[in-house]
């Protein structure tokens, strides 16, 4: 999994099992690998390459992820062991319904793993009609069934409701891609804990003005591209010509605010009343700790309790799901649900590649 914060490469080495109807799953290993400066790079300005430089970046890329497969295997001698991998790839577009492109090409993983390897997850749904995210939801469901709302803060923060008969999703706002670009005009690879949001000011104009964008008012199902986070919300802040800690602050504020917002829309929609209900919170941003506090404080009037779990969950949610997606593909199974992603119906997404004959 490579996430759009462009933190590095997440891999796990997770067992899966399925007994009656009933999964679970146990994390033998896990590591994320930062990327070098220069792939980092060119990763974050891929959407700007011509068509001939991003199918090159595309298979170099598959490349790169086959060989740290390779290394990790080989790391943690668990050689003759790996099933199947799994990858998620790393998003250049998303542009629903009429396409969405995530880059590090499967037929070359599988070239340099000689594995069998899942990959392409979301363009299935989206020819279905459907967003093509989030596709997290179908993990949550089956590993996770004792939790009804699921809070993802990585490079997009998403939000997913698991009722009793249906299944929302939907991607909230821009979160650790925009955190971790304001931390670096300070020095900072990101904002450790939330220190320096918390040194600063809430800034009402700027946190207004990025409240009133068109998107928060769309009803779900919807999802964001990256370039929203990038081209949209990032010149914003900009344009105001805060104190770094300032505009941290003001951000970390309105990612709880929306959150907030997405857990109203719920259960305006659904007529929900969300009385002590448990919200799992992963990804990066649970381990910033100021934006926990300030999610809690929004969200203690609607009496909810948010609920982080072990680290290693926490960093590695998503990957564990990919996995599990991968499974799914291999079983024939469908891996993303209509009443997430507004597709016309539930789909098997992936493309399969078999290492060797």
């Amino acid at each position: 999994m490579s996430g759009s914060s462009l933190d590095g490469l997440d891999v796990v080495f997770v067992e899966v099992e399925e007994k009656g109807g009933n999964w679970s799953f146990q994390v033998l290993e896990a590591d994320c690998l930062p990327f070098e400066n220069d792939l980092k790079e060119q990763l974050k300005n891929a959407p700007t390459l011509t068509a001939r430089e991003l199918a090159s970046l595309d298979a170099r890329f598959g490349s790169y992820i086959g060989e740290q497969v390779n290394q990790f295997i080989e790391k943690n001698a668990i050689q003759y062991k790996v099933a199947l991998v799994a990858s998620h790839g790393h998003t250049v577009f998303h542009h629903p319904p009429h396409y969405t492109t995530q880059i590090g090409n499967g037929a070359f993983i599988a070239a340099v793993t000689s594995l069998p390897v899942v990959s392409d997850l979301r363009t299935m749904d989206v020819a279905m009609g459907g967003q093509g995210a989030p596709i997290v939801p179908m993990g949550e469901q089956l590993l996770f069934p004792q939790y009804k709302y699921f809070l993802n803060i990585g490079g997009i923060a998403n939000i997913s409701y698991n009722g009793a008969s249906v299944y929302d999703a939907f991607d909230v706002c821009p979160a650790n891609r925009v955190l971790n670009t304001l931390a670096e005009e300070m020095g900072f690879a990101f904002d450790e804990q939330g220190t320096n949001a918390r040194k600063g000011n809430i800034v009402e104009g700027l946190l207004d003005q990025l409240n009133a964008q068109e998107y928060y008012w769309q009803t779900f199902p919807k999802s964001l591209a990256n370039e929203f986070g990038t081209e949209v919300i990032l010149p914003l802040i900009k344009s105001c010509k805060l104190d770094p800690r300032d505009a941290l602050c003001t951000y970390v504020e309105h990612i709880a605010m929306q959150v907030r917002e997405s857990i109203q829309q719920i259960n305006r929609k659904r007529g929900v009343v969300g009385k002590d209900d448990k919200m799992l919170v992963t990804g990066g941003g649970a381990f910033n700790q100021f934006l926990i506090e300030r999610l809690n404080i929004h969200l203690n009037p609607l009496h909810f309790m948010v609920e982080i779990p072990d680290a290693q969950t926490v960093a590695y949610k998503e990957a564990i799901i990919m996995g599990l997606l991968g499974i799914l593909r291999w079983r024939e199974e469908p891996t993303v649900l209509k009443t997430v992603t507004g597709a016309r119906e539930h789909s098997i997404g992936g493309a399969l590649w078999m290492g060797k004959s």
